[in-house]
């Protein structure tokens, strides 16, 4: 077997809900044909959502997600293993690995460039995406992990363009244009899209991070259902009977639920539930409703629903920003189902 060196390899990172996901399906909907490319998707939640999302049958994309934590902190040890699973298994022609919106890219990087990796990936340009809103929220602008996502950027696409004003949007530039080292490219974009001449660029090693320590707690599991990240694909749920897990760190709660496949959802009840939880900063969701297969996705209070390809099961995983009494969110959502015609 050929030995693999060299793979170009790119971090897209960004906070919570700015668009990284929406970002990596332009891409690979834009991939060359010839190419093989491998996806490693690192989610905060217990549920794995993101690989659903990603799901798009394009031929010669293969999609990991590893789920339980950040890749740079309470799942370090994973991701060595599991990234070199995935690279023997597929033998790509590029790796994309998306952390979670609140990982710090600095553990990811040390490791692809370790001596484990440094022969193996060729580490390019690591992409930040940015919601020029989150310039204004002094909450955001607090977190050393957000600041040091942009720090640690060689490109910053300005994202969500189409939902900021001017004065939004002129902010955000004014800032990323006065880091030092200066970015390789900033961007505007919406919808996550950018050319993939910008994976390309070589990566700057002189950028360095503010808070190298900022994310080093340890995910502490509350709740748990399951026996492992993989879990959900494996079982299967009764209906009425969700499977469940929660955990919380970094003043971040969250829960996820798998539901059996064969229960379907009403699609406007569940998304006034949805929309209606208090304190939440990310809902991600496959849900089998009376309206066809549905991926939502909401961001605080800015909401979506979209057609999806999945259809092996109904998931979500909520994320607030304060403790939430999960059983009562569970019980609303099973409140939300229908058999057929008839409601439960």
């Amino acid at each position: 077997m050929p030995k693999l060196t060299d793979i170009p390899t790119n971090i897209i990172t960004g906070f919570l809900g700015v668009g990284k996901t929406t970002a990596i399906n332009a891409l690979l909907a834009n991939k060359p044909t010839n190419e093989k490319w491998a996806v490693l998707v690192n989610e905060f939640g217990q549920i794995g959502i993101d690989q659903a999302a990603l799901e798009n049958q394009i031929e010669g994309v293969a999609v990991k997600e590893l789920a339980g934590g950040c890749i740079c902190c309470a799942l370090g040890p994973a991701l060595t293993t599991t990234l070199a699973m995935l690279l023997r298994r597929v033998k790509p022609d590029r790796l994309i690995i998306e952390p979670t919106g609140i990982g710090h890219p600095a553990g990811i990087i040390d490791t692809l460039q370790s001596e484990y990796f440094r022969e193996v990936l060729d580490l390019r340009s690591v992409i930040c995406l940015l919601d020029p809103r989150s310039i204004q929220q002094p909450e955001a602008i607090a977190q050393p992990t957000f600041q040091d996502q942009i720090n640690l950027a060689d490109v910053i696409v300005i994202n969500k363009t189409d939902l900021a004003d001017q004065k939004q949007i002129a902010k955000a530039e004014g800032h990323c244009n006065a880091l030092f080292p200066p970015k390789q490219a900033i961007i505007k974009s919406d919808q996550g899209r950018f050319e993939l001449s910008l994976l390309d660029l070589v990566r700057n090693g002189e950028l360095k991070s503010t808070y190298p320590n900022a994310h080093n707690s340890e995910v502490r599991q509350v709740t748990s259902q399951l026996t492992s990240d993989e879990a959900p694909i494996r079982l299967s749920p009764q209906p009425g009977s969700p499977l469940s897990k929660a955990a919380a760190a970094n003043n971040l709660y969250s829960c996820g639920w798998v539901f059996s496949p064969v229960e379907r959802f009403q699609l406007k009840e569940l998304t006034d539930l949805l929309g209606s939880i208090p304190s939440v900063q990310r809902i991600k969701g496959v849900f089998n409703t009376d309206q066809g297969w549905i991926f939502y996705n909401q961001v605080i209070d800015e909401a979506t629903s979209s057609s999806i390809a999945y259809r092996r099961d109904s998931r979500v995983e909520i994320i607030a920003s304060e403790s939430i009494e999960w059983p009562l969110i569970e019980q609303k959502l099973l409140n939300c189902r229908l058999i057929g015609n008839t409601e439960i």
